[in-house]
């Protein structure tokens, strides 16, 4: 009940004034059944903006920490994203990205609506970064098709390390369903599964219109503090979403 009226009442009013959302291809996310919105993640307000302005619920898988915060400010952050219907998913451990790919099968067998940030956490610097294979798992596991999603603009208004966004328009972007039914039962095929990867990547890539870097967002991070440690500008290496994608078997998933 509190998500209703987070969504219609309280969040989702405010967030049309100070966003004005511009809604793209709204019409490609189904009416009902389960399926995957799987989109880029540039902003702390992405976890808010993409759900106000969608018809149905939708769950994300969000990081324990959200949830385990202390003091009274952690208690309330923790009550907020339970009653937004965010499931807590650690993200530490030999088997997070199993129990992550468990909790979202779960979500997509009662026949709801998943969000997935595929590239596993927010982008540092706007760019897109390589892909983790949890959200091709989840697809095929489930037999669900994926709605690519490009949030456009959250990044300039609210920036990793900015508490409070700026006013300004965003534009949310959905692309065509990608179906994965020709990988039926490959779910285990750790090629297939970066296969499956890099074309929802790839979708993102073009809605979005951000440059693309082949690494994962925290190696990438990792190396240009190092970088920067050096007193050296970072470098980025950017190629296509599939261009030298090794089938590395990763199972991150979600944030």
């Amino acid at each position: 009940m509190f998500y209703y009226v987070l969504k219609y009442v309280l969040l989702g009013p405010l967030l049309r004034l100070a966003f004005r959302p511009r809604i793209e291809g709204l019409e490609n996310v189904p009416s009902e059944g389960a399926a995957i919105v799987a989109g880029n993640h540039l902003s702390f307000s992405d976890h808010f903006v993409m759900p106000a302005i969608l018809k149905r619920r939708i769950t994300f898988l969000a990081k324990a920490e959200y949830f385990t915060g202390p003091g009274l400010k952690g208690r309330l952050t923790a009550a907020f994203f339970h009653s937004a219907g965010q499931i807590p998913v650690d993200r530490s451990g030999k088997g997070a990205g199993q129990a992550a790919i468990d909790e979202g099968l779960r979500v997509l067998r009662r026949g709801e609506l998943l969000g997935i940030y595929p590239e596993g956490t927010r982008s540092h610097d706007g760019r897109l970064y390589k892909g983790r294979v949890g959200v091709a798992a989840m697809a095929l596991g489930a037999g669900v098709k994926v709605v690519p999603c490009a949030m456009v603009g959250t990044f300039e208004l609210q920036p990793p390390g900015r508490r409070l966004p700026r006013m300004g328009r965003v534009t949310i972007r959905f692309g065509e369903p990608l179906d994965f039914s020709r990988f039926a039962g490959m779910e285990n095929e750790r090629t297939v599964l970066r296969a499956a990867t890099d074309e929802i990547i790839h979708e993102i890539l073009r809605l979005s219109g951000q440059e693309y870097v082949d690494m994962y967002a925290p190696d990438a991070k990792a190396a240009q503090d190092e970088e920067r440690a050096r007193g050296r500008r970072p470098k980025g290496r950017s190629r296509g979403p599939a261009g030298g994608a090794g089938a590395d078997g990763r199972h991150g998933a979600g944030r």
